[in-house]
């Protein structure tokens, strides 16, 4: 009876305690099933840009896809059959909500150790979003899916044509298989071919992590962005190349345009071309009447091409020996002045000229600001001139003011392009000197004998080499100057016993040895110099008492150049007349009748300095406004 009575009561005693549970609940403040709760800034970013590209995470839009499926946990056990699922169709979907989905999905399924053919299939899927068919609309650019699926084609096509070892990117023609059929791609040869080269060895430029510059700039837009080897064509010359190191590496685009894509991927056979692009063919192509640019990494090719260079362990050598080659003996440019990229026409050389005991490598943090401008980049080509750096300046000027004409006439022998004649010169600390040398009417100054040199018994090279070395014109196409921590008055440290120590190990190149050789014993009344050991080497010139820097600091520059200073000061706090950069001193640096000088906070090495550049940057854009361009 007890225990009937027991059952009885049992459900009040329940109804009390749901009722002190609801209470307890309401009062207390409970989560309800739905609701929500406050993030923190970082997470709700995270949250709104989140794909497979940069997290484990799919995008919240293809995430709503599989949720509408009841798809979503059957991705995690079955990648494979979901996506054949969805391939299938998704009634309650729009096509461009299913591509979206099906290219993200199909990239995490292959970065996470699928097949590589998902890779290929995320290629067609991203383009058929981004490009779609006639009468259907194209993506909105405010679209936040449209840069997801460029990043999701850019990669995925890198990607599709990858080894296993990651190692290169086989670019190249054939059927290739797709999860729902084959991709078949067309190559053509020409597309490898640039200029005198061949471009080979590809690999992704993404893949890498650049190190020593302060930026790394990708020129966003569509594409696959590579890093090339360059291979030398045997017997073909281009004249607009024949100035390019053949080790330099090449920022290259591999873009695949496909065929009717929405009807490839229906009939289970997508066909498409291969198209390979460098910057100074095309920046942009044209995709169903719409201009897309291309997307490109100049930064890290520049980066590729200089790690492991031996080009700074050589600086010094191509202080103390005059003979020492960076370019290569068998180079064509044996005049010093080599091209990062082919000349082209319509746009105004920069010459950047290095210091003693340097390299043009020393430009690179400068090269990679100024190259990645979009306004310098399509107005400027940039040049490059090195030398040995211990030989004497006129030596090292003669044959930097013969190449430059050289050049132009080798690129324009018909004089049409006016922009070669509008060139600007940038010179650092010595560099800088050599750049007054393009600029100056040196008359007799440097000749210092009585005998008149029409009169100097000598070979016709020899003379030449002479006469290069001895007397100086302005270059007519230079237009524009800038020195940069140059030492107009000479260098304490070059007048110093460092400087006096560093000249005795200084060995003169044999080309200019024969000539003194030749030009003293034809010549026995000529005393300007009677033994080779006795002939100036740059670290004489350079000093404050040196003959040379004297003669050249009383030089004006030429009418028509407009010139710029660009001065380091390592303590701009002390007295201005105690100012130095540690090797030149301020009153050296300064010279009179520049269109702006800038003190720059800094060391010697200043060129890499965000202030210099700048201020470079500044100049070349008030060229440009002052050319009309």
């Amino acid at each position: 009876m007890k225990r009937c009575r027991d059952r009885i009561k049992y459900p009040k005693y329940v109804a009390y305690i749901g009722l002190l549970v609801f209470i307890a609940m309401f009062l207390g403040g409970c989560a309800t099933p739905v609701g929500v709760r406050q993030l923190d800034p970082k997470q709700v970013q995270r949250n709104l840009t989140a794909s497979i590209l940069s997290s484990d995470e799919l995008s919240a839009y293809t995430q709503q896809i599989l949720n509408r499926a009841d798809l979503s946990a059957r991705f995690r056990t079955q990648p494979a059959e979901v996506l054949a699922a969805l391939h299938k169709g998704l009634p309650t979907a729009s096509e461009a909500d299913r591509f979206f989905a099906l290219a993200e999905l199909s990239y995490a399924y292959a970065s996470k150790g699928g097949p590589q053919s998902y890779y290929s299939a995320s290629v067609v899927y991203a383009y058929a979003f981004l490009f779609p068919k006639i009468g259907r609309t194209d993506p909105d650019p405010t679209d936040p899916r449209v840069r997801i699926a460029l990043d999701l084609y850019n990669r995925s096509l890198a990607q599709a044509f990858t080894a296993g070892d990651r190692a290169k990117v086989m670019i190249g023609e054939g059927n290739y298989p797709l999860p729902f059929g084959e991709l078949i791609v067309k190559v053509d040869a020409e597309e490898f071919l640039w200029g005198s080269f061949r471009l080979t060895d590809f690999v992704q430029a993404a893949e890498f992590d650049v190190r020593g510059l302060r930026n790394r700039y990708r020129w966003p837009g569509i594409g696959a962005p590579l890093i090339a080897a360059t291979e030398p064509l045997k017997g073909v010359i281009v004249p607009e190349y024949s100035r390019i190191p053949p080790r330099i590496r090449v920022a290259a685009t591999a873009f695949l345009r496909i065929d009717n894509v929405e009807e490839g991927i229906e009939a289970g056979k997508v066909t498409a071309n291969l198209e390979l692009y460098t910057t100074g063919e095309a920046t942009s192509v044209d995709i169903g009447g719409r201009t897309v640019p291309l997307e490109y990494e100049l930064s890290s090719a520049m980066a590729y091409t200089l790690e492991g260079s031996q080009v700074y362990r050589f600086e010094l050598r191509g202080l103390f020996s005059g003979d020492f080659s960076l370019i290569g003996k068998k180079a064509r440019y044996q005049d010093g002045i080599f091209l990062m990229e082919p000349y082209r026409p319509g746009r105004i050389p920069v010459i950047f000229i290095h210091g003693t005991a340097s390299s043009p490598a020393r430009w690179a943090e400068m090269f990679n600001e100024l190259s990645n401008d979009p306004v310098l980049w399509g107005n400027y080509q940039f040049w490059l001139f090195t030398y040995n750096t211990g030989n004497p300046i006129t030596y090292s000027a003669g044959i930097l003011a013969d190449g430059l004409r050289k050049t132009v006439d080798e690129m324009d022998p018909e004089g049409k392009d006016p922009a070669l004649r509008r060139m600007v010169v940038i010179g650092h600390s010595q560099g800088g000197l050599l750049t007054k040398l393009t600029t100056v009417d040196s008359g007799l100054k440097f000749w210092t004998t009585a005998l008149p040199f029409d009169e100097v018994n000598a070979s016709a090279e020899t003379k030449e080499i002479l006469r290069r070395s001895v007397f100086f014109k302005p270059v007519p196409s230079v237009k524009r100057v800038v020195f940069i921590a140059t030492p107009h008055g000479g260098s304490f440290v070059a007048g110093g016993w460092i400087g006096r120590l560093t000249s005795k190990f200084i060995s003169l190149p044999f080309r200019l040895a024969d000539t003194m050789k030749e030009v003293i014993t034809m010549n026995p009344q000529l005393k300007a110099v009677r033994f080779i050991k006795d002939a100036p080497r740059s670290t004489d010139n350079m000093d404050p008492k040196s003959p040379f820097i004297k003669n050249l600091s009383s030089m004006p520059i030429a009418e028509g150049v407009t010139a710029h200073s660009i001065i380091a000061v390592k303590n701009p706090k002390e007295p201005k007349d105690r100012w130095n950069d540690g090797v030149v001193e301020y009153t050296s640096a300064h010279i009179d009748g520049v269109a702006s000088e800038l003190v720059v906070n800094s060391g010697h090495s200043t060129q890499d300095h965000p202030e210099t550049i700048e201020e470079v940057r500044r100049i070349l854009l008030q060229h440009l406004r002052e050319s009309g361009e």
